[in-house]
């Protein structure tokens, strides 16, 4: 007997992957892990102290987070962390609720995650038009760069507020203490984030013109050898020594903190309570939400760059939902598949989880190591690279004149209007009504596709041929052939050509019943024929396929 619920079956592609496994993979997973795992301290770092949490809330995450989603996940290559999509969610979160219950929040879309790969909903998430995606994700960017404008020009302001006017008009009131060294810093980490990678290209006329000046100093492999380098990691070390070294006056992670922990994390339950759950019911949809997108977005990109075997969204969603329901209890934020990692594993060489869990030992390692070293990080530095990540994410070109004509009307919607409530209202808004509107669309989409065709009025027959879906966004579209019978002969034999009638449903049905109705009141007869499998079957179920012999007897009664 087979389930009645399709429960997924729990198999983390970390198995799989192991199988043949062998010394040359390892190494590869190993280089890649330890790049990724450098590339990942300044963003967690960045992506926590952004949403109003302590540096430490990120790194942890970063490591728990993305060992958890590599050893139990689907994906081959996906790193897990915290998400520069979850800023500004977060924040708002943290602002609304407090800390304590963004945690209970995150745990409970952990439980949410987990039961939706458990019972096969992956592959709803594919559902989202992409009109959608692109709308909340260049709005979360808008927010991101805003929301780093004060660390950038260093202004003197204790607590930003969660919404954007609010944002922006605290801005602006507080421009009197501005920081040029602030601003300098985070300049230089802006523009050395977009120069950097340059370095490794030698057909571009900048990477040409470096390496030939520093190859007349140097050997030129060593340059290319430092250029590889994560420029996140480049921007971070150089500037905060250049800022230490001069002692700028600027505000750093030991300033507004008191530094990063030394040792690792410990185990701590929040207050927990069903009336606090009942109050962060949409902290928690809109966390597993985002979580489901985000994360299985992020695989589907890695199994286009990476030529390895397709993810399994089911298995994903619930690693993603074990990650979710840990990590909180170590004082962790939201963690999900994170496309920048995820490609700079790919190409650093990775080719199975092992990257990724090497990515989190390393990640470990270094933030023991370098702790001391954290507190003198500038935060302006750090809103220098969250200003390269929003930028970097956000799909500009997608806004142009020029692409937006190129789709259609119901696209460009879709489009604008999720962009402009994600910016002004939030992410669960414009996501819902997205999610309505594409719904709306798509009805009158489909209903534009059914269409009823008199065929011949010659009495004592009156021939209507049906074409398309008869469903409750089109059974209007069968009024014309009501008035029309209403006004023919009595006694005219109705009938309904259904060849090109692909489907039909309740409300299609009981618009065939209106139809069937008004020709009993001319004292005719209805015939359907040369029906498909789909509107038989349905007809047949309902009863109708009765009611219309019933019919067709009473009249030859009456005759």
């Amino acid at each position: 007997m087979s389930s009645p619920l399709p429960i997924a079956r729990f198999r983390p592609r970390l198995i799989d992957a192991l199988a043949g496994y062998d010394r040359g993979r390892f190494l590869k997973d190993l280089g890649a892990g330890v790049t990724v795992g450098i590339v990942a301290l300044p963003l967690a770092m960045a992506f926590a102290i952004a949403s109003g949490l302590k540096p430490e809330a990120g790194i942890w995450t970063a490591i728990i987070a993305g060992f958890l989603i590599s050893a139990l996940g689907g994906s081959a290559v996906q790193i897990g962390g915290p998400a520069g999509a979850f800023i500004v969610i977060v924040y708002g979160i943290v602002e609304r609720y407090g800390v304590a219950n963004l945690l209970i929040a995150t745990a409970c879309a952990g439980v949410l995650l987990f039961l939706m790969g458990l019972f096969r909903l992956g592959t709803l998430v594919r559902y989202v038009p992409v009109s959608i995606v692109i709308g909340f994700t260049n709005g979360i960017a808008v927010l991101i760069l805003i929301s780093q404008i004060k660390d950038w020009l260093g202004l003197a302001i204790p607590k930003m507020p969660a919404d954007m006017f609010s944002q922006l008009h605290t801005l602006v009131t507080s421009l009197d203490s501005f920081n040029p060294y602030a601003f300098g810093l985070g300049l230089a980490c802006l523009v050395g984030l977009f120069v950097w990678p340059t370095l490794l290209h030698d057909k571009t006329r900048f990477g040409y013109a470096v390496r030939l000046v520093l190859g007349r100093v140097t050997e030129l492999r060593a340059v290319r050898a430092g250029s590889r380098v994560p420029g996140p990691i480049v921007a971070l070390v150089t500037l905060t020594l250049v800022s230490w070294g001069f002692g700028l006056p600027v505000e750093t992670i030991g300033t507004r903190f008191g530094g990063i922990p030394d040792g690792l994390p410990t185990f701590a339950l929040p207050d927990f309570s069903w009336e606090t759950v009942k109050q962060l019911v949409t902290p928690t949809l809109t966390i597993a939400l985002l979580g489901a997108i985000e994360s299985l977005l992020c695989a589907r990109v890695a199994d286009q760059v990476s030529g390895q075997p397709r993810h399994d969204p089911n298995q994903e969603l619930m690693a993603q939902g074990v990650a979710n329901m840990v990590t909180p209890f170590f004082g962790g934020m939201p963690a999900t598949g994170t496309i920048a990692r995820t490609v700079t594993n790919v190409r650093a060489g990775a080719t199975s989880p092992v990257a990724g869990i090497v990515h989190a030992l390393t990640l470990m390692v270094v933030v023991l190591a370098a702790a001391p070293f954290a507190q003198h990080v500038p935060l302006a530095v750090l809103a220098g690279i969250l200003v390269f990540v929003g930028w970097n994410m956000g799909e500009w070109r997608e806004f142009s004149p020029y692409m937006l004509r190129r789709f259609s009307r119901h696209y460009r919607l879709l489009l604008l209007g999720t962009f402009f409530l994600t910016v002004v209202f939030d992410l669960t808004v414009a996501v819902q009504a997205g999610i309505v509107l594409a719904c709306a669309l798509f009805v009158r989409r489909m209903s534009q596709l059914f269409s009823v065709e008199m065929v011949s009025l010659e009495p004592p027959q009156l021939t209507f041929r049906l074409y398309g879906t008869l469903f409750f966004g089109a059974a209007a579209k069968l009024d014309p052939a009501i008035h029309a019978i209403e006004r023919a002969p009595r006694g005219m034999v109705v009938v309904l050509d259904a060849m090109h009638l692909i489907s039909l449903d309740a409300t299609g049905l009981d618009a065939l019943r209106q139809v069937h109705k008004a020709v009993l009141a001319r004292g005719g007869q209805l015939r359907i024929e040369s029906l498909q499998p789909q509107p038989m079957e349905a007809i047949v179920r309902s009863g109708f396929a009765d009611e219309i012999a019933s019919g067709r007897e009473q009249g030859a009664h009456g005759e």
